[in-house]
């Protein structure tokens, strides 16, 4: 009766809610139910607006964008989220943009599913932990546009049929674990050099090997930026190179390339940025003075011909950088010419034979700040005494080190540097000599501090909380990381796209992969916090590269920092006033609503408390009958008394109690006869309401079944709602595989395959079928033997109830009901409730089994975590990162098709899951495997023998009862063979 009004109740505040704030569903239901289950996957890390129930569209969930009812933007980067992308992200079939970056949190593979997608023109994830391998379906996104894919946990080839997505124009897929060779086209195939629209192709910092295919590179092109750095690609450079003229940054270091730099190199015009080194190239550097636009140039450590530094160099009046390290330039310094280079700013000539006096005399116009010539033969420098760098610093006005040198220099390991020369002591002979490098100037903030995660504001110098993240610029032109004017000049623009109040930029440094990173903080506009739209805005512009650096800089990307919303203070903020005045008014109209219900709500519960002591709970079960109002007369189920229940339990005594739940309490309990029994006590508000109660009873009194806890009887009486069940001694499974008792590899073999037999009995055998909707490893009990029984159907169906759909027989239309971490993905979505449900559920208890973790620990999914250590180094590392410890001891015959076996009960889609037999078959199969089940030679001597002396063998009639054999059986005849106190194991009989 209470259930039933305050059901009214919020009923009728529903329809309030809907009256006041016209919530309405108006978002394709396709979509709706996508999102939804993406909700319940990512748990608490979703945005607080994504409230289930509520329509995405109309209650502006952050981060999601709809045109006509369907969903076609979601801008999702920084949310914290944490889980999987599931194959329902294909039923968005109007998505335009897709950004995911910055949540590492999500793993697990890419759905192939998302090749569903064909308006997807960005795709973005960048920052996150996907793994295994790229999906070839990628290639069905031909309206794809931008892709970005880096920064994760990628494993395998490069997808042949990305060469599909021929309008393309951005293409990154760096800094994963990607192996094999670059896939161009052939007869059979597709590949990347049929992206002849895209500007950039950046694979830098992967495991790519084999020769950099001539094929990939011809004049249709319209390449920008080509980053293989840090690959393992072997031979030579291909010439076919030459053929890309557009190309403006070439960045190949760090890989196994040998033979000769293609002289048609010079035929790249557009250069800015030339960067070979760490590789093996020979023979000697191409005249490259035709690439009057190139600023940065890198060819150390290869293994060129002993030569001198180049003439044609000083023709490269735009280069900004020089960098020759271990080239094998031998050379009389004091007649280079390569200083005159104005553009220059830095030379790094480290370990090469370089002699003489070097006269680094500057000139009015020089722009040379660092030069590093350690480790050569150098015996002086002229050139830069101190009155000559004091006058130049004065008369350019440029920023000066801490000593107000213009000019820096290195030649430590040089003769000049031998003890008792002039220069020995001095800073240019240190070897480690710390770097100067910009960060924004806070000396107007004084000495201020800030609580918490709240940072001051350069500009203002209130604490804010800014988003933070690290800045990385793969190619910039130059490397002196002292210019006010150039990194201020990134501050400011950063601060123009992205809409913040400040930029504050530190720790500026060069990488082992001279990629130049920073720290940067964005700091919010007139509030102490970003929202989350903010957020996800500033991270979709950088990730989208919508934001344009300035001259030098060159490719960049981001990688924030998780960003947690310190208040909610600004909820308000960006409400028009008339908005506001019209929130305040509906709720006070409804708080008003809310008063006069909840007084009706509350005279008619006094009418339902009064008609309940009249009327026994029950009196109405099976309508139209002549029950006597004390409960159904149900075969098999016992009617109990509260007296009698009350001293079986010792007057549910604390010392009698076995267990709790959201339900209530369990208690043992002694009948009269001395039959020991559990009996169920829900409690007021229990989880488990009426509706569930009746079910549990009449199920349980129609199946009969020893893998199934019987139940004896039931209590009705004062309002109470108890179930007397069989005692089942050992508890459930769950907390014996977190207990002290060890459950070795055999034990656990016989509790699934008992389990296993329990539900497929549920499934086929009882009349009609019945689907327990909440298997879990808690519903599984285990009695005085081990052997398991499957417990609690408070939430069972027959397949008979709620309607049988079109799809056949075996799914019921029902509401979703469940478990969170065993609840079938398919079941949640369609809300069609099938046997398959039951095996899903199933599947999740088998990896418990293997594991011994719960569904959902620390917000990992344990389906994910196996996924991963499978695809990351597999059997192998699941067993030792994974596998309880009990079982890593033990020689687990048949563990791989144990786990097989869990993981296709646990396919997202029902159709590739097996049945429940099935399941049995492959489980007795595993165990005759295992041993459990040995061919044994028994004879009437060595047979079981019951308390009269007499031999007892046993076998399992179609319910899997236990049932007495005759002494003679056939040879080969399967029985249960039963030892006193000890579990039961299978045999074959061979009769003498």
């Amino acid at each position: 009766m209470e259930t039933r009004y305050f059901g009214g109740l919020s009923l009728i505040l529903l329809c309030i809610g809907s009256l006041c704030f016209g919530v309405t569903g108006v978002t394709n239901s396709k979509d709706v139910s996508a999102l939804d289950y993406m909700r319940l996957l990512w748990g608490s890390t979703v945005p607080q607006t994504w409230i289930g129930g509520t329509d995405p569209c109309d209650s502006q969930w952050d981060g999601v964008n709809c045109t006509d009812g369907r969903i076609t933007s979601l801008k999702l980067s920084s949310m914290g989220l944490e889980g999987t992308l599931p194959n329902d992200i294909g039923s968005l079939t109007a998505l335009d943009t897709l950004d995911l970056s910055y949540n590492t949190g999500l793993t697990g593979r890419l759905p192939s599913t998302i090749g569903n997608l064909a308006s997807l023109r960005i795709l973005m994830a960048i920052g996150c932990s996907f793994n295994g391998q790229l999906p070839p379906e990628l290639g069905n996104l031909t309206s794809l546009s931008f892709l970005a894919l880096n920064s994760n946990k990628f494993t395998g080839p490069i997808p042949p049929t990305l060469g599909n997505l021929v309008n393309l124009a951005w293409l990154d897929i760096a800094d994963n674990q990607l192996t094999g060779s670059i896939p161009v086209s052939n007869d059979s195939q597709s590949g990347l050099d049929l992206l002849i629209n895209a500007n950039h192709f950046h694979f830098n910092l992967n495991r790519l090997s084999g020769n950099i295919p001539s094929k990939l590179f011809n004049e249709n092109m319209t390449l920008l930026h080509l980053l293989f750095d840090s690959n393992n690609f072997q031979r030579g450079i291909p010439r076919t190179l030459g053929l890309v003229t557009s190309l403006r940054i070439v960045r190949l270091d760090r890989n196994q390339l040998s033979a000769l730099i293609p002289s048609n190199v010079s035929s790249l015009v557009n250069l800015e940025e030339l960067n070979l080194s760490n590789n093996q190239l020979k023979g000697s550097i191409p005249d490259l003075s035709a690439l009057n636009r190139l600023r940065y140039m890198d060819l150390s450590n290869n293994s060129f011909d002993k030569s001198i530094v180049p003439d044609w160099m000083t023709s490269l009046q735009q280069l900004n950088t020089l960098v020759m390290n271990n080239c094998n330039i031998s050379e009389n310094f004091a007649s280079t010419t390569i200083f005159n280079i104005e553009a220059l700013e830095t030379v790094r000539m480290k370990n090469n034979h370089l002699n003489g006096t070097v006269d680094i005399s500057l000139n009015p116009s020089s722009s040379l700040k660092w030069v590093d010539l350690t480790n050569n033969d150098i015996t002086g420098v002229q050139g830069v005494n101190s009155d000559d760098k004091f006058s130049i610093c004065t008369k350019k006005k440029k920023l000066c080190l801490a000593d107000c040198l213009c000019l820096t220099y290195r030649i430590a390991g040089n003769p000049a540097c031998n003890p008792g020369t002039s220069l020995s002591s001095s800073r240019e002979c240190q070897t480690t000599v710390p770097e100067e490098s910009y960060e924004t100037n806070m000396a107007q903030c004084g000495d201020e501090k800030c609580r918490g995660n709240l940072k001051l504001n350069p500009r203002t110098c209130k604490c804010q909380q800014p988003y933070t993240g690290l800045l990385k610029f793969r190619a910039p032109s130059f490397s002196d990381l002292t210019d006010a004017q150039r990194f201020k000049s990134l501050e400011d623009t950063l601060k123009t796209k992205l809409a913040v109040d400040a930029v504050h930029l530190c720790c500026l440094h060069f990488d082992n992969n001279d990629y130049l990173n920073m720290s940067v903080q964005f700091f919010p506009q007139d509030a102490t916090y970003f929202t989350r739209t903010e957020v996800s805005d500033i991270g979709f512009t950088l990730s989208n590269q919508l934001y344009k650096p300035p001259e030098g800089f060159g490719p960049y990307f981001f990688i924030a920092d998780t960003y947690i919303i310190g208040s909610e203070e600004r909820s308000s903020r960006g409400l028009s006033a008339g908005l506001i005045a019209g929130i305040v008014i509906a709720a006070v109209v409804l708080t008003l609503v809310v008063i006069m219900v909840g007084l009706y709500a509350l005279r008619q519960k006094k009418r339902a408390d009064k008609a309940i002591e009249i009327h026994k709970p029950f009196a109405s079960w099976g309508a139209g009958s002549k029950d006597s109002g004390n409960g159904p007369k149900l075969k098999g189920a016992r009617w109990f008394s509260f007296a009698e229940v009350k001293k079986a339990t010792n007057n549910f005594s604390d010392s009698n109690g076995i267990g709790s739940g959201g339900y209530g309490r369990v208690y043992k309990g002694i009948l009269p006869e001395g039959e020991m029994v559990a009996i169920k006590r829900a409690q007021q508000g229990s989880l488990q309401g009426g509706a569930e109660f009746k079910n549990e009873i009449e199920l349980l009194s129609r199946v009969h079944h020893k893998n199934l806890v019987g139940l004896i009887g039931f209590c009705t009486e004062q309002k109470e709602q108890m179930l007397i069940y069989e005692y089942i001694p050992n508890g459930t499974l769950r907390e014996n595989l977190i207990g002290e008792f060890t459950l070795d590899w055999a034990r656990r073999l016989q509790i699934a395959l008992g389990s296993a037999r329990g539900l497929n009995y549920l499934h086929e055998l009882a009349n009609p079928p019945i689907i327990h909707r909440d298997v879990k490893s808690s519903n599984i009990l285990l009695d005085e033997n081990l052997n398991a029984k499957v417990a609690d159907f408070g939430l069972s169906k027959l397949v008979c109830d709620g309607g049988v759909d079109s799809g056949g027989k075996g799914h019921v239309s029902t509401e979703v009901k469940g478990t969170l971490g065993y609840l079938d993905p398919e079941y949640y979505m369609t809300q069609q409730l099938s046997e398959k449900s039951d095996v899903y559920s199933f599947g999740i208890v088998l990896l418990e089994l293997i594991t011994a973790r719960l569904p959902i620990e620390g917000g990992k999914y344990i389906v994910r975590l196996v996924n991963n250590a499978l695809e990351s180094g597999g059997v192998e590392l699941l067993q030792e990162d994974l596998m309880d410890p009990v079982l890593r001891q033990d020689n687990l015959k048949g563990f791989g098709e144990f786990l097989d076996l869990a993981l296709r009960c646990v396919e997202e889609m029902a159709a590739e899951r097996p049945t429940m037999r099935e399941v049995v078959k492959q489980l007795e199969f595993i165990v005759d495997m295992e041993g459990s089940f040995q061919s044994t030679k028994i004879s009437p001597e060595s047979r079981p023998i019951d308390s009269k002396g007499t031999p007892k063998l046993y076998s399992e009639d179609e319910e899997g009862n236990s049932i007495v054999l005759p002494a003679q059986v056939e040879k080969g005849h399967k029985f249960l063979f039963e030892y006193s106190g000890a579990y039961l194991v299978n045999s074959t009989v061979e009769p003498k």
